[in-house]
């Protein structure tokens, strides 16, 4: 369809199919950037107690759709279950803007985060397939950084390599809600220079991951991206990285956006959410049960 009628699609969904969690403070901000700024929103639950620790979080929609909006949900559910401050990034489009300004977009949000948050304070970089891809990147660009890279990733179901694909796409082609002909829209936006899709900033599956934060990946069992994320995490291992895996067998790509439609879907992130707090060291009072 056309790019204005799909964004409007992928965020009419995402207020359907999202459970929006109550949570005490949703500010709009602007975030500054090489390029100017970008759009950010800050969630926090609990107000006026001082959060523990913040999570960079960057939007799924393959580089070319989804927003502030489409993510909402999955912030709001982060913030109210974790007690973590949750910044979500409204980075740059494809194929307005191509590939890399959806990498210098997400480095500089994080760093500004980073630099927002108090040094004592862990942050995090969190994302949902594309934005997965981008929290990945963040941890490679930031490694030799003087405030540090990343305390801890959580890549839900992350666009790990943009140049092949693996046996999934075969098996889940069609019919599992994110389609290999999809993928391949959203890879010629984002990267319409073929030689661009080996380069790590795209497909982190090629960096270098000594040194990179701890992370857990979660996986929907029947999603194109599945097979290239399990490499990803199996990458991290090797590089010994303290890397987790969840593999949420019955579902299809984008649980994470589902919440508001089944309690597998709910169940699978609040999973996701703990190994987010563990992850980052959280206090021990600090759970994913619902603060309702």
């Amino acid at each position: 369809m056309p790019l204005a009628d799909a964004r409007a699609q992928v965020d009419a969904e995402a207020l359907i199919f999202g459970d929006r969690e109550h949570v005490d403070i949703v500010e709009e901000l602007r975030i500054p950037t090489r390029a100017g700024s970008v759009g950010a929103r800050r969630y926090q639950h609990a107000a006026g107690t001082r959060p523990w620790g913040a999570v960079t979080y960057f939007h799924g929609g393959g580089w070319v759709v989804g927003g502030l909006t489409s993510t909402d949900a999955v912030c709001r559910f982060l913030a109210a279950r974790t007690g973590l401050e949750i910044y979500s990034v409204d980075y740059r489009l494809a194929p307005e803007h191509p590939f890399p300004a959806a990498v210098h977009d997400a480095v500089d949000a994080f760093r500004w985060v980073r630099a927002r948050t108090a040094p004592e304070l862990p942050v995090a970089v969190a994302g949902d397939s594309a934005g997965g891809n981008l929290s990945a990147v963040v941890c490679a660009e930031t490694i030799a950084d003087e405030s540090g890279r990343p305390d801890f990733q959580l890549l839900f179901f992350p666009v790990a390599d943009a140049s092949r694909r693996t046996r999934s796409y075969e098996l889940f082609a069609d019919g599992y809600f994110l389609t290999a002909a999809q993928m391949d829209w959203y890879i010629d936006h984002y990267l319409p220079n073929p030689e661009d899709r080996t380069d790590p900033r795209a497909s982190p599956l090629f960096a270098d991951l000594n040194g990179h934060p701890p992370a857990h990946v979660a996986l929907s069992g029947f999603d194109v991206l599945r097979d290239e994320g399990l490499a990803y995490a199996e990458a991290l291992r090797g590089a010994g990285v303290p890397t987790t895996t969840q593999l949420v067998e019955g579902h299809i790509h984008a649980f994470v956006n589902a919440t508001g439609v089944g309690r597998h879907s709910s169940r699978a992130l609040a999973e996701s959410a703990q190994a987010l707090v563990r992850g980052m060291g959280g206090p021990a009072q600090t759970s994913a049960s619902s603060p309702r």
